[in-house]
């Protein structure tokens, strides 16, 4: 990634960010293009939203993140309005008897990452170059701040009613089972404020620049085509990733669950990879890569499936059967490769009985069995 600083969110930042994070959203973290619909409606209503670094922050500056819970499929079907993005943040205010400084996305994945662009337009709050995930992931827990045991509360959330709940959960763990059950009555989709943190917890604790790199990725993909370049083979490289199958979508298997959205799909190998067959898992994120009972990539390194042709991500619920890609992979950041990392995103978490192989060693051809 170059050196230039994102100062500030405008329309062409938000092109690049939407697909850039929908790269790191390993299929999940809410529809990209619907968050930067959203996001584009609030800036150029109210103007760009200006972009703070955490080294920026004050020690003591209040920091709120603020995502849409619950299966990405209702959220295609439910729009978000600026009110309802704006009411959990109004909550968390009022609970902590301060104003909130500056707003960070929970996620740098597919639409979440843009989410909090509407109340920051909205409010002239400024926005964080920084996550808590350096991807996306389906629960509340699985967060760099509960990895160093950040308090999660108060919570609050707001659905497209006028709902609003506050909520004081003991930990992250707690908290999803609580929110998960709140999002199902308020129709499998709401917004949601969770771990406020201090300027000095985000030094802690989030993973830095990570709307930088989305940018950059965007821009790579967009850039690419003009550069007459590959834009995978030019990803890849931007990523220190790996390609691991090429081939088209035969079969889908979707559903909503739990408030999540589940599932399988499987994958032909196309020309040179005709014979080989790729089964991805998925639970709002690709979770698990597999061949022939072998792993190509496992949670919490990153998966994406990008179109043959563009190179644009697809989102686990806009895979379409015939859909022709290149399935990838990424490391994760080192946060998640530690023992408290892997018991809260590892494989086993999810119920996949198969070892965490980190992806450098699976692409080396060292280990990997189920």
């Amino acid at each position: 990634m170059n050196n230039n600083k994102l100062t500030e969110l405008n329309e062409q930042a938000i092109k690049y960010i939407a697909v850039g994070a929908a790269v790191l959203g390993t299929g999940g973290g809410g529809d990209p293009h619907i968050g930067k619909l959203m996001a584009m409606e609030a800036i150029r209503k109210y103007g760009p939203v200006r972009v703070v670094r955490p080294e920026d922050l004050g020690d003591d500056d209040l920091v709120v993140p603020l995502s849409m819970i619950g299966a990405p499929t209702v959220m295609n079907e439910k729009i978000p309005s600026t009110e309802q993005m704006t009411k959990p943040l109004d909550l968390i205010e009022k609970e902590l008897g301060r104003k909130v400084n500056a707003i960070m996305p929970i996620e740098v994945g597919g639409g979440n990452s843009l989410v909090p662009v509407l109340a920051a337009a909205e409010r002239g709050i400024p926005i964080l170059d920084a996550d808590a995930m350096g991807r996306a992931f389906p629960e509340s827990q699985m967060v760099t701040f509960h990895l160093d045991g950040i308090d999660c509360s108060p919570i609050t959330m707001a659905d497209e009613r006028g709902n609003g709940v506050l909520m004081h959960a003991i930990d992250g763990i707690w908290e999803e089972r609580m929110a998960r059950a709140i999002t199902i009555q308020m129709g499998g989709s709401a917004s949601i404020c969770d771990y406020p943190v201090s300027g000095a917890q985000v030094k802690q604790s989030a993973i830095p620049h990570t709307l930088s790199l989305a940018y950059e990725i965007g821009k790579t993909l967009f850039e690419s085509k003009e550069l007459r370049q590959n834009p995978i083979e030019a990803l890849l490289m931007q990523l220190h990733g790996y390609a691991l199958f090429h081939g088209k979508a035969v079969d889908i298997r979707r559903r909503t669950e739990g408030g999540f959205t589940r599932g399988e799909a499987v994958f032909e190998g196309t020309d040179a990879q005709k014979g080989r067959t790729m089964r991805l898992f998925f639970q709002n994120e690709f979770l698990l890569a597999t061949e022939d009972g072998r792993s190509l990539a496992v949670t919490p390194d990153l998966i994406a499936l990008l179109d043959q042709d563009t190179g644009m991500p697809i989102t686990t619920e806009n895979l379409k059967y015939g859909a022709r890609v290149t399935a990838v992979g990424f490391p994760c950041d080192p946060k998640w490769r530690t023992p408290k990392g892997l018991e809260t995103v590892g494989p086993q978490y999810f119920g996949y009985d198969t070892p965490y192989v980190p992806i450098e060693e699976l692409a080396a051809g060292k280990g990997g069995d189920l």
